[in-house]
């Protein structure tokens, strides 16, 4: 570690500057001493200085021995039409084989394993159709609010900020078919291919919420539009969950639906698979009406407290028939003692090493802007105003009414999970 801080320096400049670039540069060289040059600018910055960065990074402060890349960090954009202008600047300056679009949650490791899982392991992937699989659920909640960050999140909403790159990459991740090869372009093109197939998105198959001032247990818990940076009439959604469908021959009928909010009552993010019923049941008498609660599911708990375990169903030990829903369950930090590495630790070294398997691709990020945005323009010139949930519950009631229309059930309310 002391060797890498001896490493680090600080350099200050005016983002729009190209002299203050080339300053930068004269201080790399120096602390390349002549070898090999290969640079990565890091853009964690707000988006309205992308291109002047990138301008003046590329003019002035490309390496000229070895490679120079940048790394962008989310919006890209927030809408169809900005995502294209951005991508039209930032290609006047880079090649897309320099561009690294991130996204973090394509670094956890649940998220990396998910492709692992499906097709190194003979028993998962012939089920991995509309044959076996009723319905996938890709949930992302938080447990707080906005806190003094409003001001950033009242511009873009949940949708854009969760759903529109976080829930949407990881489902073409588990819904594409099997690429040719674990290469970058061939995982991306399979992943283009899925969102080439999604049927536009309906406003009917939508629900939006926004959380609401609330008290428990002698504490008071602000609203959204009490945080001092939110404008007070704000309808920007802090909640989301919608119904997307995929029309292809492997997943034609199924629904795959993302739920996404904030101030909610836990913290969790996952994906839950849940199986058909089996046909003729022979214990359906042991399971009386529900017969939801004997198919089987398969749940990916990207965080907290990674896991993968899978629901089945078994006979209660003792004399008679009496069944329960137990789990496999792998627990990585039991089965994994080691710390397992942060997403952009991961990512960043991807980026180093030229791996592009996790970043996002421009065409890509085309279509799946050209999914969301009819919608988003359609939530924003009708101004349909969020439904409100308090904050600390589990988000608004239209979310289970949303599920309920397309015969499924949220997996994370039976509370057996908790």
């Amino acid at each position: 570690m002391a060797q890498f801080l001896d490493r680090c320096f600080y350099h200050s400049g005016q983002y729009n500057s190209e002299d203050n670039f080339s300053e930068l540069n004269c201080k790399l060289k120096e602390k390349e001493g002549g070898r090999l040059s290969n640079r990565l600018f890091y853009l964690s910055i707000p988006p309205n200085i992308f291109v002047d960065v990138v301008r003046c990074a590329s003019v002035k402060a490309s390496s000229t021995t070895g490679w120079t890349r940048v790394i962008v960090e989310k919006p890209f954009g927030r809408d169809a039409e900005s995502s294209s202008e951005l991508t039209r600047c930032l290609k006047k300056y880079l090649t897309e084989e320099q561009i690294f679009r991130i996204d973090h949650y394509l670094g956890k490791e649940l998220v990396e394993n998910l492709s692992v899982l499906r097709f190194s392991n003979l028993v998962f992937e012939p089920l991995w159709s509309r044959d076996y699989i009723r319905n996938v659920q890709f949930i992302f909640s938080e447990d707080f609010g906005t806190e003094g960050r409003g001001g950033y999140f009242d511009n873009y909403g949940i949708i854009r900020d969760i759903m529109q790159n976080h829930l949407l990459q990881i489902l073409t991740l588990f819904a594409m078919e099997t690429p040719v090869s674990l290469d970058a372009e061939d995982i991306r093109n399979e992943k283009v291919k899925v969102l080439r197939s999604m049927r536009p998105l309906q406003l009917e198959n939508v629900i939006v919420g926004q959380y609401k001032g609330h008290s428990k247990g002698g504490k008071s818990y602000p609203g959204y539009t009490d945080d001092p940076t939110v404008p007070n009439h704000s309808i920007t959604p802090t909640f989301a969950a919608a119904a997307i469908f995929i029309n292809n021959a492997r997943w034609d009928g199924v629904p795959f639906l993302m739920k996404a909010g904030k101030a909610l009552h836990t913290k969790r993010a996952e994906i839950r698979v849940q199986f058909r019923h089996v046909p003729g049941n022979l214990y359906k008498r042991n399971f009386g009406t529900d017969l939801d609660k004997a198919t089987n599911e398969l749940v990916l708990r990207v965080q907290p407290d990674e896991a993968i375990y899978l629901k089945i169903n078994n006979k209660v030990p003792g004399i008679g028939m009496r069944l329960d829903r137990s789990d496999l369950n792998l627990l990585y930090k039991a089965r994994y003692p080691r710390e397992i590495p942060d997403a952009y630790e991961r990512l960043l070294l991807d980026a180093i090493e030229g791996e592009r398997r996790l970043f996002i691709r421009s065409d890509e990020l085309d279509v799946a802007w050209a999914l969301f945005t009819p919608l988003l323009k359609e939530l924003e010139d009708t101004k349909i105003a969020p439904e409100l949930y308090p904050y600390g519950s589990r988000g608004p009631v239209g979310a289970h009414y949303l599920a309920a229309k397309h015969n499924v059930r949220w997996g994370d309310i039976t509370g057996e999970d908790e």
